[in-house]
């Protein structure tokens, strides 16, 4: 196969490939490239951070960092902090992006983000909730592409979920007396994380094909992507199809069931990277 055919005819290129069941990179259909984590301080770039992650999901590299912060908790939900996430796609992260506000894409991304949070339940506001109708955390979740090539949302996910595992919040109270806050940074607390959603997405080529973790490349020729999101309990969080080749329920319940295992996966190496940075 010529590299000629790869730049002039780039699909038929892949369609040749996938009929042998593999891909231009050498992995199977089904096949997720190499994943890695990074938990904490040794992210040297955002050590104001209250907790943050880098994640690698072949070349696309993604940074989140936490910022906790206090605020008086909005009015018709007076027992409820906040989680305000954001994703960035900046011009040095892939070609296709452009410097300024948040293009269509960081938007989506941002959507997505928090739609998983609220569907999922990873964190229950309830439990930001510092003093009734006075005071709350909120939680700034910044996430940051490095390096894009494809799935950027299962990387984001990923991302988001071990930064959070990295927060502690310092313990604080209001004085009944003066009616201010006390911050104790001497006693902190991890943050309560009731789900762990992980995202696992597909591209769908000519509209029959499912290829999962699709590289920049395989999601531009692609007729279609989906994301499947979800939890530890193999519970189904999201489905986020943004238009493109529609899937039959037999497709779908498909791409549920290498979701679950893929979950699997991807806890089993958060749960080894926080048992290594936990102190002994």
């Amino acid at each position: 196969l010529s590299i000629c055919s790869r730049t002039v005819e780039p699909l038929e290129y892949y369609r040749r490939f996938l009929k042998e069941n593999c891909r231009p990179d050498g992995r199977e259909l089904g096949e997720f490239r190499t994943t890695t984590v990074n938990i904490g301080k040794c992210l040297c770039s955002i050590t104001t951070a209250d907790g943050s992650a880098l994640v690698k999901l072949g070349n696309t590299t993604v940074i989140c960092g936490v910022k906790a912060e206090l605020a008086a908790p909005a009015v018709d939900s007076a027992n409820k902090g906040y989680i305000v996430p954001n994703v960035e796609l900046p011009s040095l992260c892939a070609e296709r992006f452009r410097s300024g506000p948040p293009g269509e894409e960081a938007q989506a991304a941002s959507q997505f983000i928090a739609d998983v949070i609220e569907n999922s339940q990873m964190i229950v506001k309830e439990d930001l909730c510092i003093a009734n109708g006075k005071l709350a955390w909120v939680l700034y979740c910044d996430i940051i592409c490095l390096d894009y090539d494809g799935n950027l949302l299962d990387a984001s996910v990923f991302a988001l979920l071990a930064a959070l595992k990295n927060v502690q919040l310092p313990l604080v109270t209001i004085n009944e007396e003066t009616g201010l806050s006390e911050v104790n940074l001497k006693q902190k607390n991890p943050l309560i994380i009731r789900k762990h959603p992980v995202a696992t997405s597909f591209a769908i080529f000519d509209d029959t094909l499912l290829i999962v973790d699709p590289t920049a490349e395989e999601e531009d020729l692609a007729t279609g992507t989906v994301t499947i999101v979800t939890d530890e309990e193999g519970r189904l969080c999201s489905v986020h199809k943004p238009g493109g080749s529609p899937l039959t329920g037999a497709k779908l319940q498909d791409c549920i069931t290498r979701a679950i295992t893929r979950h699997k996966e991807v806890k089993k190496l958060i749960d080894k990277v926080i048992k290594s940075i936990t102190p002994k």
